[in-house]
């Protein structure tokens, strides 16, 4: 049985037209999730165009080195994925290079959400979430706080889900059950986890910055 039977899945008996439809159906998702999350940052635009002091004051109060360093962590995790999928072409000779790559990517999404972690405990423990008690005089400044509560931890939750689908694929590779050339699950995983990123890209920004000028 070659390689391309031994991944062919139902209802395909074309390996070349399940690979090109599993792109697609990722490429799909993909633009389902920038609309949602544009959608938000959407929102989060508007209110801070209405209510642009409380917006500047609550970003000066959130942690700029926890997340400076968290986008550097998954800056480098994006260029660790991304070679991992183009030595995929080439598994045979670089096959431990491969698994090492998905390892360390794996291992920098861990340390993004335990950074994360840290920062949220500061944020509880200065009052900053939204809500009774909430350390702000600004009234609209909760309006920050309930974006950036939100969107990051949506955004956790895409990376916990990355993490788990790396941590998959050096699982079935570790197995040898994975017939690598030209196979799209790495490739896949590999466009999603730079939707993480780049999300992150933005969100970096729209958090940490304002009011950091003033």
């Amino acid at each position: 049985m070659s390689d391309e039977t031994a991944m062919l899945r139902e209802p395909w008996v074309d390996f070349s037209r399940q690979r090109e439809a599993g792109k697609f159906g990722i490429w799909v998702f993909l633009a389902s999730e920038t609309l949602f999350f544009g959608a938000l940052m959407l929102t989060y635009s508007v209110c801070r165009i209405e209510h642009p002091a409380a917006f500047a004051a609550a970003g000066r109060e959130t942690n700029i080195w926890y997340g400076t360093i968290n986008t550097a962590v998954l800056l480098t995790s994006s260029l660790t994925i991304a070679v991992a999928a183009q030595g995929a072409e080439s598994y045979a000779r670089l096959r431990r290079l491969v698994i090492a790559c998905l390892v360390v990517t794996a291992l920098l999404g861990l340390a993004f959400i335990v950074i994360k972690g840290f920062e949220y405990k500061e944020d509880m423990d200065k009052h900053l979430v939204p809500g009774a008690g909430f350390a702000l005089p600004e009234r609209a400044a909760q309006l920050f706080f309930g974006f950036y509560w939100l969107v990051t931890s949506v955004h956790a939750i895409h990376l916990s889900i990355g993490i788990a689908l790396v941590g998959r694929l050096v699982w079935v590779l570790l197995r040898r059950e994975l017939p690598v050339t030209e196979n799209p699950e790495i490739e896949v995983t590999a466009l999603y986890w730079h939707l993480v990123d780049i999300v992150w890209i933005f969100l970096y920004p729209l958090i940490y910055l304002p009011g950091r000028s003033s």
